[in-house]
């Protein structure tokens, strides 16, 4: 159980969508992040859901920290109203220093970059690299076909179902930091502490 969540990691789209739940939902997150008092850290966008979500937060009187590489800041699509923006020189540089900076980790709706950060926190969490919780934030029903398609891949014992069950759902955004307060700290899976051959490990592999 985390018994302190004081700063959250979010990832979502550049776009705002164009399911209107999706922008309320970044708005209803804000909200209640600056009301707990939790900081948001974000990548330091200002249009899309990154931009609804940071000025939900600052609306509310809540902290946001901005991590921006330094070419996207020169494309003017850089936040210029946060508490603090943070410029980086990379892609991975702006994921380490949001990592470091968040205590949990949460996904909106989004696009490929949404996809690429959220599956690579989860995998670091897999190879024990943190044991940070990690949350989606599903308004709509957004996240239930990769919810499905993961259910399948632990079918054909492609993903052990603890590492499935890693990942937080939730509808709305208390449910969802409640849900982050009270995971468990991961564990690393059993299958990278099992150095036998692949077909050894294989029966451990079950749905």
């Amino acid at each position: 159980m985390t018994d302190r969540i004081s700063s959250v990691c979010v990832f979502t789209a550049s776009s705002p969508g164009t399911n209107p739940a999706y922008r309320d939902a970044a708005w209803a997150l804000g909200a209640t992040l600056a009301r707990e008092r939790v900081r948001l850290v974000y990548g330091g966008a200002r249009v899309g859901l990154m931009g609804e979500l940071a000025d939900s937060v600052r609306a509310h009187d809540g902290e946001v920290v901005g991590v921006m590489p330094r070419n996207l800041v020169d494309w003017e699509v850089a936040h210029e109203g946060l508490s603090e923006l943070r410029v980086v020189t990379s892609m991975h540089e702006r994921k380490a220093q949001m990592s470091e900076l968040a205590d949990a980790f949460a996904a909106l709706p989004g696009g490929l970059g949404t996809l690429e950060e959220l599956f690579e926190v989860w995998t670091w969490s897999q190879l024990g690299l943190h044991a940070k919780p990690v949350a989606l934030l599903d308004p709509g029903g957004f996240w239930q076909p990769l919810l499905g398609f993961l259910d399948g891949m632990v079918s054909e014992r492609l993903l052990r179902r603890e590492d499935r069950e890693r990942i937080v759902v939730a509808d709305d955004p208390d449910t969802l930091l409640d849900r982050l307060r009270t995971a468990e700290p991961a564990t690393v899976s059993g299958k990278w502490l099992d150095n036998g051959p692949a077909h050894a490990r294989a029966p451990g592999l079950e749905a």
